[in-house]
């Protein structure tokens, strides 16, 4: 599980060059970016915050999202 401070740290490595790129915690499982909705896994809890992890699943809606997360 991800701590709330962990998550007022973590920022999508895609945005946070231009913009605020502030995740939000869906299902304990991953983390959906706020501008640019990329989402980004956690497995075994650690997160996978990878660019290409995250443009994987851009088209996928949260609410199809795998719980949990597929490991590579």
């Amino acid at each position: 599980m991800i701590s709330k401070d962990l998550l007022e740290i973590l920022r999508c490595p895609n945005c946070v060059r231009e913009k605020d790129g502030k995740l939000t915690l869906h299902k304990d499982t991953w983390l959906i970016c706020q501008d640019c909705a990329r989402k980004y896994p956690i497995v075994d809890d650690i997160p996978v915050m990878l660019i290409d992890e995250g443009d994987k699943w851009m088209g996928t809606s949260a609410d199809a999202l795998p719980i949990p997360p597929p490991a590579k």
